[in-house]
């Protein structure tokens, strides 16, 4: 009996220790990805509007990155959101940094 409740003691702590690194994950990509907005427009390779565009979107992502974490509680459905909208906004800036206009 004993040995059951450790058991299950270590994988709660286990999965709690898992979840809060998904949510880490996820807000140090974003923090990453915002840098790297903020380079590439420094470095002239996006444009104001499309810089604009880009930070728009990151406010979005953050925005709802609080929202989930209100109730300190990530499904699975929220953490596929966010990394959708980290994808999308990724593929976005590699877009717009390629797109050979000269500013």
């Amino acid at each position: 009996m004993q040995s059951k409740f450790i058991t299950l003691l270590v994988m709660f702590m286990l999965g709690t220790g898992i979840m809060g690194y998904a949510q880490q994950d996820l807000k140090d990509r974003q923090k990453k990805q915002e840098k790297e907005i903020k380079a590439a427009y420094k470095k002239k390779k996006v444009s104001e509007l499309e810089y604009n565009k880009l930070m728009r979107e990151q406010e979005i992502i953050k925005q709802a990155m609080e929202d989930y974490a209100a109730d300190d509680v990530w499904t699975s459905k929220e953490k596929n959101a966010i990394y959708g909208k980290l994808e999308r906004a990724e593929k976005r800036l590699r877009k717009y940094k390629t797109n050979h206009e000269i500013y």
